[in-house]
């Protein structure tokens, strides 16, 4: 792929990612799903691998963060959660394959290392297990939404790659 093309589809993954987060969110308990992030975690795993992935995650979650959009949790739940996708897409070149890592990451090691973010960068004192049901519920209905996406976006992977 040409380093141009996959600039400008990053950029436009996380012009998605910020401008999803704006419109398309809901309530988990003491965190917020943003499914959106979530399902662009997942296409840019599978469509540009796991470090673009990751690069993508943390940009929607800095440009949130500045906006005032979301919290400092947005960057170990999206970027876990996009290396992981991209690693296990890598490993077996699935869908479901980046669907778990996507989950597992997100779901579980993301939200357990945001409870000494929140301590300690939030002043937020929480249980071991406070984030799991979110950001699980969360991942779950981005990779929904990916599940959806997906097929429509398989077209661009052969595009992309073969110019």
């Amino acid at each position: 792929m040409m380093k141009t093309a996959q600039l400008t589809l990053m950029a436009a993954f996380i012009a998605i990612g910020v401008i999803g987060a704006t419109f398309f969110w809901f309530p988990t308990g003491i965190a917020h799903a943003f499914p959106v992030q979530h399902a662009i975690s997942i296409v840019s795993a599978v469509l540009l691998g796991p470090l673009p992935a990751v690069i993508i995650a943390f940009g929607i979650g800095l440009i949130r963060n500045l906006l005032g959009l979301g919290t400092l949790l947005a960057f170990p739940g999206g970027m876990i959660g996009a290396i992981l996708a991209g690693l296990l897409y890598r490993w077996q070149p699935k869908t479901a394959s980046a669907i778990t890592g996507e989950i597992i990451g997100t779901g579980i090691f993301g939200s357990l290392l945001s409870i000494p973010i929140a301590r300690l960068l939030m002043g937020q004192s929480v249980g071991m297990l406070a984030f799991a049901p979110g950001f699980i519920i969360s991942s779950l209905s981005g990779s929904l939404l990916a599940l959806l996406v997906l097929p429509k976006l398989k077209h661009l992977e052969t595009r992309l790659f073969n110019d």
